[in-house]
């Protein structure tokens, strides 16, 4: 088996955590490996020695055809200048049918400057993304990937391509059948909004949730920006989009957050949710508790940021 390159850049890094550690510097060493796994490496301790091994699957390409190994691996356009109105990001999860049926949905109905990227699970047969590729109106990128990435690493590759001046994230269980982008991007005209969407749910504790009123999440390219990535951790999609909601609302400590709106009447029709459905129950349930967990280290004290609309829900 084929050792994979190690820059020389990151091997520096490590030869520098070793002596950290040699010489008992715990901080520094701890430092040290933060910017290794932020450089896509993972350093693994043996004894006083190391190895080091990437952190994400590899690139491939074939055929001129690249699938990425990682949300960082994508080639980012989040340092161009905004270009449109729109950009919505959907993730197909192995079911490209319900993909396509999204995609068609926003159609003819979507104004003018809105694009549309497709994130692709490896496990889509390649026809079937070349079928999307081929929708003619709005015509979407697909960003293929080498492995499943996950709920947070996936939405982060799409969002890396996206120019328009709000992101629509948009799950395929979700089938447009009017203009759903026009009334969410006229939602965040308001600078108290940090996010819209078309179903909502509301916390008195952030620890109890419960619909507010029945599209996904809606917000500014430019938050993303100042406050993203989404957090890769969270594999599995549940509760993924209340701690971004989350995120987007949070002035900080002391100040008034920004608002999450629930945008009534948007034309949609919420079909089957596969992810939810073709997970078994125990499993689906440990893995939104986990994730559950990650809101809690991060926002259970804030209380400040409970009592409104916090998240558009899925499931």
């Amino acid at each position: 088996m084929t050792r994979p390159h190690v820059p020389q850049e990151v091997l520096d890094l490590a030869h520098a955590r070793r002596e950290a550690r040699a010489a008992k510097d715990w901080t520094r060493a701890d430092a040290l490996r933060a910017e290794i796994e932020a450089a896509g490496w993972k350093v693994v301790d043996r004894g006083i020695d190391f190895d080091l091994e990437p952190s994400h699957p590899p690139d491939v390409s074939t055929g001129g055809i690249t699938r990425y190994g990682s949300s960082s691996s994508v080639p980012s356009r989040l340092g161009e200048p905004t270009s449109g109105l729109a950009t919505v990001v959907i993730v197909d999860d192995g079911w490209p049918e319900d993909v396509g049926r999204a995609v068609r949905g926003i159609g003819g109905d979507a104004p003018e400057g809105t694009e549309v990227v497709i994130v692709a699970d490896p496990a889509t047969d390649e026809a079937d993304l070349r079928a999307l590729e081929s929708i003619e109106h709005p015509s979407p990128e697909v960003v293929r990937t080498s492995a499943s990435l996950g709920s947070g690493a996936a939405l982060n590759a799409g969002i890396r391509r996206a120019l328009g001046l709000v992101v629509v994230l948009l799950d395929p269980s979700v089938e447009p059948t009017g203009d759903i982008i026009g009334p969410l991007v006229r939602a965040l005209e308001d600078p108290g909004v940090g996010v819209a969407g078309g179903w909502g749910l509301r916390t008195a504790d952030l620890r109890h949730f419960e619909e507010a009123m029945g599209a996904d999440a809606d917000f500014r390219r430019a938050d993303y920006v100042s406050r993203g990535p989404l957090d890769e951790k969270f594999r599995f999609y549940r509760n993924l989009d209340i701690w971004w909601s989350l995120v987007l609302r949070d002035e900080g400590e002391g100040r008034t957050p920004r608002r999450a709106v629930v945008v009534p009447g948007l034309p949609a029709t919420r079909h089957e949710h596969r992810a939810w459905t073709g997970t078994p129950a125990e499993e689906r349930d440990r893995l939104s508790k986990r994730n559950f967990y990650r809101i809690l280290d991060r926002f259970g004290g804030r209380l400040d940021l409970a009592g409104s609309v916090t998240v558009p829900s899925r499931h």
